[in-house]
């Protein structure tokens, strides 16, 4: 039995290292030290990720969720959104389209049609895309904000907004 302990630890220590490796890595900016438990935080979804001005993200419990709509100014019949959910220790095997609703300030409400990502695993990136109309009518038209709500997932909800043009 002891001579499989010192390789049991060793694989144990490599895989710990590796993830506390790609945790701090995910946070340059940030100089303190990964190693205690940072306490859950909530972010505006007002203030855009610092890569790109139209992706929003929200840190609540263990998952980070980040979104990018992608074709906002462009829609055809679709509304795209990219979606990137990282965490340690829960597992992001849901349906996110499930789970995902969109509206405006018109009053307008839809339901995500497709969650184009894989399933499972602790880092994961994939599309949410919604129809762009409902009832023959664009969603978009006529609104100046437009929010996406996400539930259930490691938090009771999740709220991006976007102001549009």
């Amino acid at each position: 039995m002891k001579r499989f302990a010192l390789p049991l630890i060793l694989t144990l220590t490599f895989i710990l290292a590796a993830c506390s490796a790609a945790t701090s890595s995910s946070n340059p900016s940030s100089g303190a030290s990964q190693t205690a438990p940072q306490p859950a935080s909530v972010s505006t979804t007002s203030a855009p990720a610092s890569n790109d001005s139209t992706a929003r993200s929200d840190q609540q419990g263990a998952v980070t969720v980040k979104v990018t709509p992608l074709n906002l100014d462009s829609a055809t019949d679709t509304l795209d959104f990219e979606v990137v959910m990282d965490t340690h220790s829960v597992d992001l095997s849901m349906d996110l389209a499930t789970l995902a609703t969109l509206t405006t300030d018109t009053g307008a409400a839809i339901q995500a049609t497709k969650w184009d990502a894989p399933r499972g695993g602790h880092h994961v990136e994939g599309k949410l895309i919604f129809p762009a109309a409902k009832d023959g009518k664009s969603i978009l038209e006529g609104a100046g904000k437009l929010t996406l709500t996400i539930v259930n997932v490691d938090a009771p909800s999740r709220v991006f907004e976007w102001q549009l043009k």
